[in-house]
C-alpha cells in the first residue's frame, strides 16, 4: 500500500543504508524519525518528502485527512511530530489540532501550508500550534523541526524526572507499593470525594505488622527479609480488590483501606480474610518460613474522621494484637488509649530500670519429688518502681518483649543469676542448678550465644549448672531455626529445658530432634490435676514422653499435698510451685539452703 493512500497504514522508510541521503549528516542519529502529515494531497507529501531527504532526514511517515484516520494513526502508533495542511476537504488544522489534544499526547505540531493567512496562523499558535512554516520554505521547516524535536525530549526528560520523584516520594521500593504518604492522600481524598457527593463515609482501616520479624533479619539477614516482605506486599496485593488502597507503611507493617466495611462483624471476617493470607508458607532459595500477623482494626466514622486519627487508632489496636501472642485480629475500643497511654509510661521508665537498680531477681526453688530437697532454683525478675511500687511481671515483661528491652534485661537477669549460683557454689552448695527464662526476641537473636557463653565466663560458672527455659511456643514458630540454636547452646555445655510444655503444638519429629534436658510440665494442667480426668491423662501422656525420650520432668504450679502425691505417684522427678515455697530473695533462700531440712510435705513461705 503506498504511503500517500488516505489510511494510517501507508507508509514509506525513506533514507535507507546506500540511499542518497546518506551523505547528508541524519537529523536524528540512528533512529528514523516518525511523522504523522495531515495533507490531503499527496504530491504535496512526495515533495515534502524529497526535500526532507535532501537535508538528510531519516523518517518514515503516515499522511491522513480526515478525523477519524488520524484518531487511529494516533492510537496505534507513537509520532515524533505532525506536520499538518490548513485547509483540507471537510477537515482542517483547528481541527487537526483538538484531534491531537485529545489524544492526550505530547507531541509538536507544525502547521505547513500555502493557504493561511497570518491572523490564521497566529490564531492556531495560541491554540498550541507549536509553529507555522509556509510550505516550500524548507530552509525554516528543519530548524524548526529539530528546535521542536529539542523541545520535546526536554519535556519528555522532565516527565521521567518527574515521575521519579513522584515515585520516591509516594512509593515504596521495596515492595512497589504505595507508601505512609501517598496511602494517606488517597484515603482523605476518597473521604473528600465521599463529603462533596453528600455520602456518608464508611470504611474500615487495618493496621497489619509481621510478627517478631526482628527474628528474621536476625537471623537470616536483610536480604531475606526484604524478600520476604515483598513476598507477603504481593500476597496482600493479589488478594485485594482495585478499589481498596494498599500501602507499606514501613519497616514490616502494612495498611489497607476497605471501603464499605462499617461494623465490626465485616471487620473481623476481613480480618480473618487477611489472616488467610499468611496460612501458606515463604519461601527464600530452601527455606520455608512462617510468618503471622497481628492485625488492628479501627472504623470510619466510629473510630475517626479522617485517615490519621484511623490510622493511630488501628495501630493502637495491633500492638493489643501483638501483646496477646500475634497472629490475630483486634478492633479498636477507646479503652485501649488509656491502656495505650500507660503502657508507653512504663516502657519509658523500664527504660531506665536496670541502671537505676530498680530490677531485683527473686528465686523459685525448684525441688527433688523423692528427697524433698532443693536441687535448683528459678531466676525471676521482679521490678520496684520508685512511685508506683512493685509492678507485676505480667505488665512489664511483655512491654519489654515488644519494645525489645527484654534482651537488655534479659542479659542483665542472666549476668545477675549466674554470678548468684556461683557465689552458693562457694559457700558449698555445689550441686544447685539456677534456670533462667530466654524469650522469644532473645531466642531469635545469634547474639545470645555471645552472650551465654561471655556470662558463663564471666562469672565462672559450671555450664552444667546453668539451665535455660524456652517455651514450646517458641521452639515451634521456626522449628528448623530452633535446632542449630539448641545445638550450639548444648555445644557449651548448658542445659535446656521447655518451659510450659502441653500448651504448644509440639510435634514429636522436632522434640525427638531438639538436643533438650528437662519438660516443664504446664501449671494450668497441674491445677486441675486432682479433679479433672482429662488434665490428668494429659499430665500421664508427658511423662510417658518424658521418659520414652529420656528427659527430666519439672511439675509448674504444684500448691496442694494432693497434687504433690499423685505426681509422685506418676514418678515426676521435680517440683515447684507454691506448697514448696513461693519466689524468694537470695538471702531467704540461702537460709533454706542452710538449714537443708525442706521438705515436700511442708509448705514455705
Amino acid at each position: 500500500m503506498k504511503s500517500g493512500d488516505n489510511t494510517p497504514f501507508g507508509r514509506l522508510v525513506l533514507g535507507a543504508p546506500g540511499d542518497e541521503t546518506t551523505k547528508h549528516k541524519p537529523l536524528t542519529g540512528e533512529r528514523l524519525l516518525r511523522i504523522l502529515v495531515v495533507d490531503d494531497s499527496e504530491d504535496d507529501v512526495m515533495l515534502l518528502r524529497h526535500e526532507l531527504l535532501g537535508h538528510g532526514i531519516r523518517f518514515e511517515y503516515v499522511r491522513v485527512d480526515a478525523d477519524s484516520p488520524m484518531r487511529e494513526a494516533l492510537a496505534d502508533d507513537d509520532w515524533d511530530i505532525v506536520i499538518c495542511d490548513h485547509n483540507m476537504p471537510g477537515f482542517d488544522s483547528l481541527g487537526a489540532l483538538d484531534v491531537l489534544k485529545t489524544s492526550g499526547k505530547d507531541i509538536p505540531f507544525i502547521l505547513y501550508s500555502g493557504h493561511i493567512c497570518d491572523e490564521q496562523a497566529f490564531m492556531a499558535m495560541n491554540q498550541g500550534v507549536a509553529d507555522y512554516v509556509p510550505k516550500g520554505n524548507i530552509a525554516r521547516l528543519v530548524p524548526v523541526i529539530e528546535r521542536e524535536l529539542r523541545g520535546a525530549a526536554m519535556r519528555e526528560a522532565v516527565r521521567v524526572a518527574d515521575d521519579r520523584i513522584k515515585e520516591l516520594a509516594f512509593y515504596d521500593s521495596l515492595c512497589a507499593l504505595p507508601n505512609h504518604n501517598l496511602f494517606c492522600a488517597r484515603v482523605s481524598e476518597w473521604l473528600l470525594e465521599t463529603e462533596r457527593r453528600g455520602r456518608i463515609a464508611k470504611g474500615a482501616l487495618f493496621y497489619i505488622d509481621v510478627d517478631r520479624f526482628l527474628r528474621i533479619n536476625a537471623s537470616f539477614g536483610y536480604e531475606t527479609g526484604n524478600e520476604l516482605l515483598r513476598q507477603v506486599a504481593g500476597r496482600l496485593n493479589e488478594s485485594v480488590e482495585t478499589r481498596v488502597v494498599l500501602a507499606r507503611l514501613g519497616a514490616d507493617d502494612f495498611g489497607i483501606f476497605f471501603e464499605g466495611v462499617d461494623d465490626e462483624a465485616k471487620a473481623s471476617a476481613v480480618g480473618e480474610w487477611v489472616l488467610k493470607a499468611f496460612d501458606a508458607p515463604f519461601h527464600k532459595d530452601r527455606l520455608e518460613l512462617y510468618l503471622t500477623p497481628s492485625i488492628g482494626v479501627s472504623l470510619l466514622p466510629k473510630h475517626g474522621q479522617e485517615v490519621y486519627e484511623l490510622l493511630m487508632n488501628a495501630e493502637t489496636a495491633m500492638a493489643v494484637a501483638k501483646r496477646h501472642g500475634g497472629n490475630g485480629v483486634r478492633i479498636y475500643s477507646r479503652e485501649m488509649n488509656a491502656s495505650s497511654a500507660e503502657r508507653v509510661a512504663l516502657e519509658s521508665a523500664l527504660r531506665h530500670a536496670v541502671t537505676r537498680d530498680e530490677l531485683f531477681l527473686q528465686y523459685q526453688p525448684v525441688v527433688d519429688s523423692e528427697a524433698g530437697r532443693i536441687v535448683g532454683v528459678e531466676a525471676l525478675v521482679r521490678w520496684q518502681h520508685p512511685e508506683r511500687g512493685l509492678i507485676p511481671p505480667d505488665r512489664f515483661i511483655p512491654i519489654a518483649d515488644e519494645s525489645g528491652l527484654i534482651v537488655e534485661i534479659g542479659g542483665w537477669v542472666l549476668a545477675k543469676a549466674c554470678a548468684q549460683m556461683r557465689a552458693w557454689h562457694d559457700q558449698g552448695f555445689s550441686g544447685l542448678s539456677v534456670a533462667v527464662n530466654v524469650s522469644a526476641v532473645q531466642f531469635g537473636q545469634p547474639r545470645l550465644l555471645e552472650v551465654v557463653s561471655r556470662t558463663l565466663e564471666e562469672s565462672g560458672l559450671d555450664p552444667r549448672c546453668l539451665m535455660l527455659e524456652i517455651t514450646e511456643g517458641v521452639l515451634m514458630k521456626d522449628a528448623e531455626t530452633a535446632v542449630g540454636m539448641l545445638r550450639a547452646l548444648k555445644n557449651m555445655g548448658v542445659k535446656i529445658a521447655v518451659d510450659d510444655f502441653g500448651t504448644g503444638y509440639s510435634s514429636l519429629t522436632y522434640l525427638k530432634r531438639f538436643p533438650i534436658d528437662v519438660l516443664k510440665i504446664d501449671r494450668s494442667f497441674v491445677r486441675d490435676l486432682v479433679d479433672d480426668e482429662d488434665d490428668a491423662a494429659i499430665v500421664r501422656a508427658i511423662i510417658a514422653l518424658a521418659k520414652s525420650l529420656h528427659l527430666t520432668t519439672v511439675a509448674e504450679g504444684v500448691e496442694t499435698a494432693e497434687q504433690a502425691s499423685l505426681l509422685r505417684t506418676q514418678a515426676v522427678e521435680r517440683f515447684q510451685g507454691y506448697y514448696f515455697s513461693r519466689p524468694l530473695s537470695e538471702e531467704k533462700i540461702s537460709e533454706k539452703l542452710a538449714k537443708d531440712r525442706f521438705l515436700p510435705a511442708v509448705t514455705g513461705a
